[in-house]
């Protein structure tokens, strides 16, 4: 009898399971990268995973008659099926021959005749789809898929859609859970896949087997709601942000650069409805007193707000450590969230956090200013200075998403309805870019609400359109 966590090390031992950073088929970066293909070097470990799939067909599977590997890899473990057991086989290809008999389907069979199909892992159940529909244009029947590991990213329920039971060997959570009691990997490689896995779950977007070719079934990462974020959150913060975003229907953040209190004041009053962040540099302010903040933090209160004061903090530990608590703003004791350059390294982290470890922390991935210095090596020096530090950096300020972590918040400035620019360097995208196609979480808005003819009207308009945009990703 096969000891699953055996077999579990003895996959990981061949290379068939890896952990890191790998950019999969979706352009997606992923911190584990299975490939069953390597199976074929290894006989002995192949016949046992092609035995499970066997015992897992005979206990859940409906009767067949016959089996198919979904190509390719799964091709070969029905195939030790086929030797093993004498049960016969079809043999489906990706595309029709264009010689010889053009046959799509190869093997001797009746329209009626159920089969079961093999596959190696499944994850939107996409590959299985496409067998199936191939195989049942010729008038086979597919009630059942036997597979070796489940990704747990919806392509069971995917395939229970289109009326296909999807029964697996074993899960990915039980997989690493081997691991980690074998001692191959660590609690927190475990669970960095278990939030990769939790943010990049499958949904389907066109329905059933019987479609024409042109509708062929496809499949995408669902985005997971605001709400289903913050459920994931450790970090109070992060967590707070996503439930405000959600309970409010905003991801605007309102960037009151102005020199007057009073004005900054009015402005949270008349805009904090409809944000869910208001960004502010408090040195600008020529007339800044104590009042001014405890004034501002009521508002936040009674609005449902959070304040995020844009000092991008750029020294060494013990430096931004008094200018976050001290000096004549002592910004610790007001500010939810603060940003920083990565550029100093930990220590700059280390220092906030000492003062501030209660509150949230972005990291400066990326900036929307014209000719900025900041290359794709630093924006991945920075994305791993967060994953580092999860406990304070919640997220980040970006031009564009750029960590699946569905714990991590992207913040994206220069964002204007009129996606034009101005005349110091800034450059501006719309709320749909922003949440649309660069994926971000939270668009910063400011000349376009403040400098509006109608400030709160601009603001209502920014809302719905940065909303509206975020509405049409998770549907």
């Amino acid at each position: 009898m096969t000891n699953y966590s055996e077999l579990a090390v003895k996959l990981f031992d061949i290379e068939a399971i890896k952990f890191g950073d790998f950019t999969l088929k979706s352009g997606i970066q992923s911190p584990i990268y299975i490939d069953l293909r390597v199976l074929v070097s290894h006989p002995e470990i192949s016949i046992e995973v092609s035995e499970l799939l066997w015992d897992t067909a005979l206990k859940q599977a409906s009767p067949f008659k016959f089996i198919a590997g979904v190509p390719y890899t799964a091709m070969t473990m029905a195939g030790v099926m086929f030797a093993f057991h004498r049960i016969p086989m079809l043999i489906c290809r990706k595309e029709t021959k264009d010689y010889g008999t053009r046959k799509r389907i190869d093997g001797q069979f009746s329209p009626g005749d159920v089969c079961l199909l093999v596959e190696d892992i499944i994850t939107s159940g996409s590959s299985v789809l496409e067998t199936a529909e191939a195989l049942t244009a010729e008038g086979v029947v597919v009630h059942d898929v036997v597979v070796f590991l489940d990704r747990e990213q919806g392509g069971k329920a995917c395939l229970k859609q289109n009326g296909i039971n999807a029964h697996s060997v074993f899960s990915l959570s039980e997989l690493l859970k081997w691991l980690v009691d074998a001692g191959k990997i660590t609690h927190s490689t475990m669970e960095k896949v278990q939030v990769f896995i939790a943010g990049n779950q499958c949904s389907q977007l066109v329905p059933h087997l019987g479609d024409t070719q042109s509708d062929k079934t496809k499949n995408i990462c669902k985005q997971l709601s605001y709400g289903e974020r913050a459920v994931l959150c450790k970090n109070s913060l992060a967590k707070r942000l996503l439930e405000v975003m959600s309970a409010k229907e905003t991801n605007l953040a309102l960037s009151a650069d102005v020199t007057e209190s009073q004005e900054l004041l009015k402005l949270a009053d008349e805009i904090g409805p409809f944000i869910c962040v208001l960004k502010t540099h408090i040195d600008e302010l020529k007339d800044f007193s104590e009042s001014t903040v405890k004034q501002l933090v009521k508002m936040a209160e009674k609005h449902n707000f959070l304040i995020f004061e844009d000092r991008k903090f750029a020294d060494i530990g013990q430096t931004v450590q008094q200018q976050f608590q001290g000096g004549l703003y002592q910004i610790s004791k007001w500010a939810d969230i603060v940003d920083a350059h990565s550029l100093p390294g930990q220590g700059v982290i280390d220092g906030l956090k000492q003062v501030g470890a209660s509150k949230g922390c972005l990291l400066i991935a990326e900036m929307s200013s014209k000719g900025n210095l900041i290359t794709e090596s630093y924006t991945k020096s920075t994305l791993q200075l967060a994953e580092a530090n999860r406990d304070f950096v919640i997220g980040f300020i970006c031009t564009k998403k750029i960590s699946d972590d569905p714990r991590l918040v992207h913040f994206t400035p220069g964002v204007h309805l009129n996606s034009s620019g101005d005349l110091k360097g800034q450059q501006y995208i719309t709320p749909q870019e922003a949440i649309g196609s660069r994926r971000s979480d939270v668009i910063i808005v400011g000349r376009g609400i403040i400098s509006a003819e109608n400030p709160v009207t601009a603001a209502q308009m920014y809302q719905k359109a940065g909303f509206q945009a975020y509405l049409e990703q998770i549907q």
